[in-house]
């Protein structure tokens, strides 16, 4: 696909903490493909961070049925770590977090 690997590095400086790298992931994405791709791009990240953070916010668990499919990955990135994750763990009889 035209622009996926200037997609790829605009999404992984969108997580990052460095703004440099922001600004030279924007730059590339709009030589490559337009800067209205840009916005584009950083009107669906934000959409997605914003959706994420209202889930969060309000609690809404993962189905323990989801949950064991993705025990493994879950454990070697290390997401039942984060302090978000007690809002689905807290509404299993057990309160595991490893699904």
């Amino acid at each position: 696909m035209p622009g996926s690997a200037q997609l790829l590095a605009f999404a992984e400086a969108v997580i990052s903490t460095d703004p440099a790298r922001l600004d030279a992931a924007r730059m590339a994405l709009a030589e490559k493909l337009s800067p209205a791709t840009v916005t584009g791009a950083s009107a669906i990240a934000a959409n997605f961070s914003k959706n994420d953070r209202i889930a969060n916010a309000i609690g809404i668990p993962v189905d323990q049925n989801d949950l064991e499919p993705t025990k493994a990955i879950r454990a070697q990135l290390g997401l039942n770590e984060f302090r978000s994750a007690q809002n689905t763990f807290r509404h299993f009889a057990d309160g595991t977090t490893d699904g």
